[in-house]
């Protein structure tokens, strides 16, 4: 603990002329301060972190290896990183009554379950006395399973499901959408893919927020009709809340790429004996052989009209 002057520096010479008094406690010579008494004396009748915990707890899932943000958020966070740091100071309830200065690890074992910080923190005592102590707060990680873990190993594990199919013998354009999922790392917050029997792939997720990022993405990338349908888990009689699980069936277009196709009466009109299919993407590409034409057909003009591959 040492004292903060609050006053500007002054020069050298001024500090040689600056008288000195005696503490009113211990009879010290110090310099004058607001509360008359020296740092040791200070330290015994003052503590500016006494309200602050020096023992702490967090709790870490061993499942995923993340760390619970007060309150429900649970965050990935290395050791000794800025973002642990930050779960840490959230534990520490007293850290509002006084002035954070500076904040850092100090190295432990990794296989300890513990996790030591420096704090070093600015309080103001006895008419206006600025004080600054250092102190470490240790801190106990607790193993305790996350709501996402909680509901894989209960079976239970997904809230949606997004269920990509395709009502054609070619599966070259679902290769194609398997191909950009990759190179766009669009599965990343899926909890399971697994193959359809009937031809297709199933994403599962925790939330609606994920499913519906992939749901935009495969919209963006080839024409589908998107079918949403939802199924009540369970329900609260008392609270009237409800438990629900969500599913969306993503229906590729039953064409792909190179294929020749015969358009309806609506749309032959409209586009001409345009056959072969050129590129297939949030839009179907279609040429002419005879006149090299090119023309789009927009995903709501197919399902209104749809046609199939010769």
């Amino acid at each position: 603990m040492e004292y903060i002057s609050q006053e500007a520096a002054p020069g050298p010479s001024a500090v040689s002329m600056k008288n000195k008094i005696l503490c009113c406690e211990c009879g010290t010579p110090i310099e004058p301060n607001p509360s008359n008494m020296c740092v040791a004396c200070l330290r015994t009748h003052v503590d500016i972190t006494a309200n602050i915990p020096k023992q702490a707890i967090v709790f870490f899932c061993r499942n995923c290896e993340r760390y619970l943000n007060p309150p429900s958020e649970w965050v990935q966070c290395s050791l000794e990183s800025k973002e642990l740091l930050s779960v840490c100071l959230k534990r520490l309830k007293g850290l509002k009554e006084v002035k954070l200065v500076d904040a850092g690890f100090i190295w432990t074992e990794p296989h300890s379950k513990r996790i030591k910080v420096k704090l070093t923190v600015h309080g103001e005592v006895m008419d206006g006395c600025v004080l600054q102590q250092v102190f470490v707060v240790e801190f106990t990680v607790n193993n305790q399973m996350c709501d996402d873990c909680h509901r894989t190993e209960a079976k239970d594990f997904w809230r949606c499901l997004v269920q990509v199919r395709q009502k054609s013998i070619n599966k070259k354009t679902l290769f194609y959408l398997e191909q950009m999922i990759l190179k766009h790392k669009a599965h990343e917050n899926t909890l399971g893919i697994k193959p359809s029997p009937s031809g297709g792939l199933d994403f599962y997720y925790a939330t609606d927020a994920h499913a519906r990022k992939m749901v935009d993405f495969v919209q963006a990338v080839l024409p589908v009709k998107v079918t949403k349908s939802k199924k009540v888990i369970s329900h609260g009689i008392h609270s009237k809340s409800y438990n629900y699980k969500y599913s969306c069936e993503l229906d590729v277009v039953p064409i792909s790429k190179g294929s020749h196709i015969c358009l309806g009466k609506k749309l032959q009109k409209s586009l001409g004996h345009i056959s072969p299919i050129t590129k297939m993407a949030n839009a179907i590409h279609l040429i002419d052989p005879r006149t090299a034409q090119m023309a789009e057909v927009q995903n709501m003009a197919f399902w209104k009209s749809p046609f199939e591959a010769i």
